[in-house]
């Protein structure tokens, strides 16, 4: 690197470390408040899977089997044995990675009317504030919703925020699947939430399924504790680093389950989550979009076989965060620069940080291409 070169790099770096001091001296008192504590390990009702021996056997542990191992001891009941898991353990079926993507599908639906029963009686207990009666009400109206016909949970974990993976398509024997990663501000209430809709994973799924003409399926993956706003969360890489074993996990528990390696598409937030997971991530393609950094210094850092594509739109307000990582702050190098080594997305025709998924978009075109595996 030429001596003007590591003065642009250090003038970067001062600049990074005077916004980040900024930033955590002029929001503290805000940021402290919507500081998120990630949720982690397996969901309700692990114990009493634990426990179960109606088959003779034990199960395998959601904490520490592998998916393919999970994939292996499906294969091996038959089909009244994992329906009685599925109608027993409802919860921990539906988000056991390597488990059939049917019989996931079945064990959330009923997990969501338990959950939805709960948060209907909290609603009517006069005993409780009458804010947490109303936020029960909004809760069981929110699982309400997924369980609309037709709609295909993959994973649901009512803690926290809430979680949820929704399928569009076949994925049972599809050629090609797509995961979508979101970034900040997404959860249960945010999902599928109608504003903004292709800043969220079902409106940047949906439409991504359209374009591929409906070909393979695509999944909208909200399966880690986002940032909330701009904030430490959003500066740092904590709830990514949480959020990437449970992301790797998940798309092994796809490829375990007969999909293919997947295309993962990790738009802002998300791709510092796919950056983390990189390396034990089972995917063709790792597909960014509006990122402010993988955490890696360039594509050979990332430690995948996938081909990485990098996408972002000379109005994304991102472009403004320097790429840099001092002290824990920030996301390292763009991934968007010739020099990080990724394949260039057009983005020409993208309006924004939130635009990439947008109907008509060059960027879209390509994704499309990406996801079926036809690109140049």
């Amino acid at each position: 690197m030429g001596l003007q070169a590591w003065k642009v790099r250090g003038k970067r770096t001062l600049v990074a470390a005077a916004l980040s001091a900024t930033l955590v001296a002029g929001t503290a008192g805000w940021a402290a408040g919507n500081q998120q504590t990630p949720v982690t390990g397996p969901v309700p009702g692990v114990s009493s899977w634990r426990a179960d021996r109606a088959l003779g056997q034990r199960l395998p542990d959601p904490a520490t089997a592998k998916p393919t191992a999970v994939a292996a001891f499906f294969a091996s009941l038959s089909g009244s044995e994992r329906q009685g898991l599925a109608d027993r353990h409802p919860l921990v079926v539906g988000n056991l990675d390597g488990a059939p993507v049917t019989l996931r599908y079945e064990a959330n639906a009923r997990a969501l009317k338990e959950e939805r029963a709960k948060q209907l009686s909290r609603a009517e207990d006069t005993t409780l504030p009458a804010r947490d009666r109303d936020a029960a009400r909004a809760r069981a109206e929110r699982y309400g919703a997924l369980l609309a016909p037709g709609r295909q949970i993959l994973a649901f974990d009512p803690r926290g925020r809430g979680q949820v993976a929704e399928v569009y398509g076949e994925l049972a024997g599809a050629r090609h699947v797509s995961v979508i990663v979101p970034g900040s501000d997404i959860d249960l209430n945010t999902f599928d939430r109608t504003t903004d809709p292709y800043g969220t994973p079902t409106g940047m799924a949906r439409s991504l399924y359209a374009a591929t003409g409906h070909r393979g399926a695509v999944i909208a993956w909200a399966g880690y504790t986002t940032p909330v706003g701009i904030g430490p969360d959003a500066a740092t890489g904590r709830l990514a680093e949480a959020g990437a074993p449970r992301l790797a996990r998940f798309v092994q528990g796809l490829t375990a389950a007969g999909a293919p390696g997947p295309a993962v598409f990790c738009h802002s937030y998300g791709s510092v989550v796919c950056g983390e997971a990189a390396s034990d991530l089972p995917a063709a393609d790792l597909v960014v979009a509006g990122s402010p950094g993988m955490r890696a210094d360039d594509v050979a850092d990332l430690g995948t076989k996938a081909q990485v594509w990098a996408a972002k739109a000379s109005d994304d307000w991102i472009d403004n965060v320097p790429n840099v990582e001092l002290l824990g702050l920030g996301h390292g190098e763009d991934p968007a620069d010739p020099a990080f080594g990724a394949r260039t997305v057009p983005t020409a025709e993208v309006d924004g940080h939130t635009g990439y998924f947008a109907p008509g978009t060059d960027s879209l075109r390509a994704f499309a291409r990406i996801a079926l595996d036809e690109q140049a």
